[in-house]
């Protein structure tokens, strides 16, 4: 979800539609491409009152703050709900566009480096790997009461930090706040992304080293046949 796409939500519904989108990233791996970090900034925004050249509503501050860690917490609950009832069957199809069993290895991987609680807070602030980590969570039968409690620290941490940088750069910019919106964001955009880039770029170079490895193992064993 871009800017423009944010913007659209929340003229379009309001606390709604922020409302809707928060529980949806977070509770159904099914739906990729919903980065809530430029949604929640937008909401700031829109609170601020002083965003009146891009956002077109006026959202309660009250509201906001309160309803958006409460449905980031529902939409977790629910997708660790799924992942723990229906297991990993959602993802044992290779042929599935949503239930991929490569988004499951990734989402386990994540668990595997970081540990169960520091994954939960930390996929927060990622992309993709949030849609999936809950229901992972699940499926491995992380307990439930220490699901929640890091499920709460981090909606409450993720949500609220950015909807105060949001309402924090609409209450300072004032009426230029327009000029710098599609910049801020694309910041937001990049700054999330940045782990799955680095992911990528450690694994494919991974992946080079153990091929090299492999050649020179192969010519090593050609000399001494040789010999």
């Amino acid at each position: 979800m871009n800017v423009f796409n944010a913007n659209s939500a929340i003229n379009s519904f309001g606390l709604t539609g922020v409302f809707a989108i928060l529980f949806i990233e977070t509770s159904l791996p099914l739906v990729i491409g919903l980065p809530g970090d430029s949604l929640l900034f937008i909401a700031g925004l829109a609170a601020s009152g002083t965003a009146s050249a891009i956002i077109h509503v006026k959202i309660s501050l009250l509201a906001l703050i309160i309803g958006a860690p409460l449905f980031a917490i529902l939409g977790s609950s629910f997708g660790h709900h799924l992942g723990h009832k229906y297991g990993s069957k959602l993802f044992t199809n290779p042929n599935s566009k949503f239930f991929h069993p490569d988004r499951l290895v990734k989402a386990e991987r994540w668990i595997v480096k970081y540990g169960e609680g520091k994954t939960i807070f930390l996929s927060r602030f990622v992309p993709i790997i949030r849609h999936l980590v809950n229901p992972v969570c699940g499926i491995i039968k992380m307990p439930y009461r220490k699901f929640f409690f890091w499920n709460v620290l981090s909606a409450i941490i993720w949500t609220e930090g950015f909807i105060a940088l949001g309402y924090f750069v609409g209450e300072r910019l004032k009426g230029s706040v327009d000029h710098y919106v599609i910049p801020l964001v694309g910041v937001i955009v990049l700054l999330s992304i940045s782990p799955i880039i680095w992911e990528v770029y450690k694994e494919r170079r991974k992946k080079k080293l153990e091929s090299r490895s492999e050649e020179h193992t192969s010519e090593l064993q050609s000399l001494a046949y040789l010999v």
